[in-house]
């Protein structure tokens, strides 16, 4: 005779399935073709380095989703948790301000659905040694790496104290990294000293000079850096000048991301 199981039901065990956890990957945006192609291969790679979650991209101007689209693609999935990661080098007024006040909106909206902020990237580990692997392949560029070198570091800009300090800090976290003594830090706009001045003022005084565009993706801001330098080169040719790249859709932006993401879902 078979003995029936008289446990009671709450005691069985049961199989359920956990539900995913989001992430809401915010760009600033751009109309620039290649950088609106660039955030999107990026946002690829984050979500390769995190199987266990769902990474939305969505961006803040000009593109879509919107923050709304991409919030509503995530619950639309089954998501309850949602991690939302600006892609900004510094906190400033997106980071602060404007993405959440967004946020709050569509969680107001989906009142079940919780959500945490994760920090700007700023100067996570990956992300510096991309900065000094770019940097160091230009410095490769000069005729002689190995003599006297200004390094400059350029910043987007922008009128939050905060914001401009930290790419000071930056600047010299990678000329000590580099073994660069005093290097220079400026602003393309929002904030001073600006890009354009501080060149021409290095150009009168230094040999050679090795510059690092503080930037996300292709764009007019990069474009518009490419030409001061290029008309700098034209009005001071005995100057040798390097410009390196944007940070690009690198993996190791996306491990800076991830890392960031990492850190409060700890906390959580």
């Amino acid at each position: 005779m078979t003995v029936p199981d008289l446990r009671p039901a709450s005691t069985n065990p049961i199989q359920q399935t956990a539900k995913p956890l989001g992430v809401l990957l915010v760009g600033h945006g751009t109309r620039d073709e290649i950088g609106t192609q660039q955030f999107f291969e990026l946002s690829e790679k984050l979500q390769h380095l995190l199987p266990s979650m769902l990474v939305q991209p969505c961006l803040l101007e000009f593109q879509q989703p919107t923050i709304p689209e991409a919030w509503n693609r995530l619950v639309s999935q089954g998501v309850t948790e949602i991690r939302v990661a600006p892609l900004l080098l510094f906190a400033a007024g997106h980071a602060k301000q404007d993405i959440p006040d967004l946020v709050r909106k569509c969680q107001a909206e989906t009142p079940h659905v919780t959500f945490s902020h994760t920090r700007p990237i700023s100067r996570q580990a990956a992300l510096v040694d991309l900065v000094c692997s770019h940097l160091q392949f230009a410095r490769d560029g000069f005729a002689h790496p190995d003599d006297e070198i200004t390094l400059m570091m350029v910043g987007r800009g922008s009128h939050d104290p905060c914001a401009q300090a930290d790419m000071r800090v930056l600047s010299e976290v990678v000329s000590h990294r580099l073994g660069i003594a005093n290097p220079s830090t400026s602003f393309y706009a929002m904030a001073k000293p600006r890009f354009a001045e501080t060149l021409e003022q290095q150009a009168r005084s230094c040999r050679k000079i090795l510059i690092h565009p503080h930037l996300l993706f292709d764009g007019r801001l990069f474009q518009a850096i490419q030409k001061i330098v290029t008309q700098t080169q034209v009005k001071f040719p005995d100057v040798e000048i390097r410009l390196s790249s944007y940070l690009g859709p690198h993996q190791l932006v996306a491990r800076a991301i991830a890392a960031r993401i990492t850190e409060i879902a700890s906390r959580v």
